[in-house]
């Protein structure tokens, strides 16, 4: 009897650990499952790129989405290009903001701490403006191709989403990505027009809007749209030498743009490096803050007055 009764608890143990491991098992699965529906539905990315490296910072991800400064923040990567979350981004941006604020603060004076960390957050929203315009610039070389292949398919009889599809297949980044998502979202039952004007929207470019107004009339009247887009062809790829030609000219003004603030900033540390402190105690008294301030408001509005100068629409 007591045999019995050893192993019938035997039993009920090994049982009760087995369905407590199941039990363990069922609901980590189960959290795991939460989350990756949580983080897709929020458009969140995911655990591991394309290329097997892990995200990192993603509990910050998920508390900065909640924000709306998160939510920009991913608005604008998305339309870079960059493989970065939201969490990543604004974690490597702190870091350096707080490198800089040490850095001038060490070599210049402690009043030009928190002048470097204000240029570093600024300089982190002019790097996400020149990404995404870098990305325009490289969809717009693209859109020739985009016009020929787009030509080429609709000649054949294929349809307009399939040919956004098949166009999406052929070409490199960024224009295969942006036109495979067009494709993602046509296939999920979106709208051309709502689709290409997404685009349109991501990426705005006189050129883009060109051809989305010509994809999404003739998409409605129903008409011949191989006519319209060879001759788009040919005049994308007139607008594409006669822009390259431009930029080519325009490099010095935009070279010196820069180099200006680099003066100042390098005068700095020549007038601390020839006189230790010399900065500290010109910055001591209001009226030497104030002339400081005054002197890179100068610098800034210089920037801003060759970077417009050197700024032509084509």
């Amino acid at each position: 009897m007591t045999t019995n009764t050893t192993l019938l608890a035997l039993g009920a143990t090994v049982l009760c650990l087995t369905l407590a491991v199941a039990g363990v098992h069922t609901y980590a699965s189960g959290r795991a499952h939460q989350r990756a529906l949580v983080d897709r539905l929020a458009g969140t990315a995911p655990a591991r790129t394309g290329g097997g490296r892990v995200r990192r910072f993603r509990a910050v991800d998920r508390r900065l989405r909640r924000t709306r400064l998160g939510r920009t923040v991913h608005l604008r990567l998305s339309a870079t290009g960059l493989d970065l979350t939201a969490g990543e981004f604004v974690s490597y941006v702190a870091a350096v903001v707080v490198a800089l604020w040490l850095i001038a603060a060490a070599a210049l004076a402690p009043f030009f701490g928190p002048i470097a960390a204000a240029v570093g957050v600024w300089g982190a929203a002019i790097f996400l403006n020149w990404q995404r315009q870098k990305r325009i610039e490289a969809f717009i070389n693209q859109l020739p191709d985009v016009a020929r292949l787009l030509a080429n398919a609709t000649a054949a009889g294929l349809a307009l989403r399939t040919a956004l599809a098949m166009a999406a297949e052929e070409l490199e980044a960024p224009a295969g990505e942006e036109l495979a998502r067009v494709a993602d979202q046509l296939t999920l039952g979106r709208s051309v027009d709502d689709a290409l004007g997404e685009l349109a929207e991501r990426l705005p470019s006189r050129e883009l809007a060109v051809l989305v107004t010509t994809l999404v009339l003739s998409n409605r009247a129903g008409g011949s749209v191989v006519g319209s887009l060879r001759n788009l062809t040919q005049t994308l790829e007139d607008r594409k030498e006669t822009r390259r030609e431009v930029r080519t000219m325009l490099s010095e003004v935009n070279a010196t743009a820069f180099t200006v603030p680099l003066l100042g900033l390098g005068s700095l540390l020549l007038i601390n490096t020839s006189n230790e402190g010399a900065l500290s105690r010109v910055t001591g008294s209001p009226l030497g803050q104030a002339l400081v301030l005054l002197a890179l408001g100068l610098y800034t509005v210089g920037f801003f007055v060759i970077r417009r100068l050197g700024k032509i629409e084509v």
